[in-house]
């Protein structure tokens, strides 16, 4: 695996698993120790979780600014939803809340922002000089 599909798979892991705690918390389940049929918190945040170790390893050596933000929000929100990952009991006002956290918000931002950087550019965005568009709130 190229370091840049490393990346990919990471940012898609972690932006996924917020999508599936977004909807986990609005079925206002409530705590209990997760068992049986799912769908369950715990492996999506575990899955989120490891994906936050793999940018911070991946991380680690740069020189870049920007990817050390990455880095050290990403071991911020690491940190809660190792957090949660302890818990007995998981529900749906806990997942909500880790879904508020501004940590894991700093670090969903940060990849929509930096996945931006990772998408190719296309043989007519080469093509075409790059031009600002405005708009004129007057008209």
């Amino acid at each position: 695996m190229t370091e840049s599909s490393i990346l990919e798979s990471a940012i898609e892991t972690i932006e996924s698993g917020y999508e599936f705690l977004l909807a986990y918390a609005a079925q206002g389940r409530p705590a209990g120790v997760e068992s049986g049929p799912g769908p369950h918190a715990q492996p999506t945040i575990q899955g989120m979780a490891t994906a936050m170790q793999s940018l911070i390893d991946a991380f680690d050596e740069s020189s870049d600014p920007f990817e050390k933000v990455i880095a050290d929000d990403c071991a911020k929100a690491r940190a809660a939803l190792n957090f949660i990952l302890k818990q007995n009991k998981i529900g749906s006002e806990m997942v909500d809340n880790l879904n508020a956290s501004i940590h894991l918000r700093a670090v969903l931002t940060d990849l929509f922002l930096y996945s931006e950087v990772l998408k190719p550019s296309t043989a007519a965005d080469l093509a075409t000089p790059s031009a600002v568009q405005t708009y004129d709130a007057a008209n």
